[in-house]
């Protein structure tokens, strides 16, 4: 279970799909004790691996459609990182709700759109009352919100560097965020926290406040990566 995109990859020539080119959303299957999550936005893919109380890994990167192929090239892989930078095309065809994987179902999630759906990537963070930006390079942090899940992941595709993830379920109303944490890859003891954050939206940019799972103040400036 740890080449996550490639159990994907694999089997996509059984697939079938009737929903159309556009894969947005969140899947999930259960397979023995594991679950495994898929999050489509924004022409990005990430799967990831997590029983109740354990993370087993993460993979994924940008992905798009051509001729009934699903053409997904990788950023990060925390389990076999020789394989960023690699792409894979294989035929893609859908049927229902439903990703059949070999016959096995990973079934699409309510739809929950919110304002906060998408890609983003940190832009800058709050330090004694002072804003930082931080400069786009190599590394960064990402976050990908769709239908009421997310998932951060801090990577160096250029280096194959990856250096943690953290997901679940998020909710974003009325300037108030919301996560509970179903995986983290730092930390298995933090499953299961929810966690209450300020957000706004100025300038196309999200501003989010509050503490964060260690209990420290944060203040950090997102923006939708292209």
């Amino acid at each position: 279970m740890r080449n996550l995109l490639l159990i994907l990859f694999f089997f996509a020539s059984t697939l079938t799909y009737s929903f159309g080119q556009d894969l947005s959303g969140a899947y999930l299957a259960k397979m023995n004790e594991d679950n495994h999550l898929i999050l489509v936005i924004d022409g990005y893919i990430t799967h990831s691996i997590y029983s109740d109380n354990t993370y087993k890994g993460t993979q994924g990167g940008t992905y798009k459609i051509e001729n009934n192929n699903l053409v997904v090239s990788y950023e990060f892989d925390d389990q076999s990182p020789e394989k960023v930078g690699e792409t894979f095309s294989l035929p893609l065809e859908i049927e229902s709700n439903n990703l059949l994987i070999n016959g096995f179902p990973f079934q699409k999630q309510s739809v929950k759109k919110q304002d906060l759906d998408g890609l983003w990537r940190i832009t800058g963070r709050k330090t004694n009352d002072n804003i930082q930006t931080i400069q786009r390079g190599n590394r960064k942090t990402i976050k990908i919100l769709v239908d009421g899940y997310f998932q951060w992941i801090a990577i160096n595709p250029a280096e194959k560097g990856f250096y943690g993830t953290g997901g679940g379920k998020y909710s974003f109303k009325d300037g108030n965020y919301q996560e509970n944490i179903l995986f983290f890859s730092r930390d298995n003891s933090r499953v299961g926290a929810t966690l209450d954050f300020n957000g706004k939206i100025e300038k196309s940019d999200w501003h989010h406040s509050g503490k964060s799972s260690k209990g420290d103040p944060i203040y950090e400036i997102w923006s939708r990566e292209k």
